[in-house]
């Protein structure tokens, strides 16, 4: 019985809608002028090596990065 019960309860959590404010929280986390954004890019050529980048966001965005855009497939940590 109980297993039932947590299965229907997860089933209606599922099926509710999400918040108002959802949209705002996909961006990245907020952080200072010094803060660092780590996140996730390409690897060198005939690379397979992961490789994570730490940059402010006025770096990112002279790369035209837009860190909150690509933070939510790609974000790692603030430093």
């Amino acid at each position: 019985m109980a297993p039932q019960t947590f299965v229907l309860a997860l089933s209606l959590a599922a099926a509710l809608p999400m918040p108002a404010g959802s949209a705002d929280m996909a961006g990245a986390p907020p952080g200072g002028p010094d803060s660092r954004y780590c996140l996730r890019v390409d690897p060198i050529t005939g690379s397979r090596m992961q490789t994570i980048q730490c940059r402010t966001r006025a770096d990112w965005a002279s790369l035209d990065v837009d860190v909150d855009r690509e933070w939510a497939e790609n974000g790692v940590r603030v430093i």
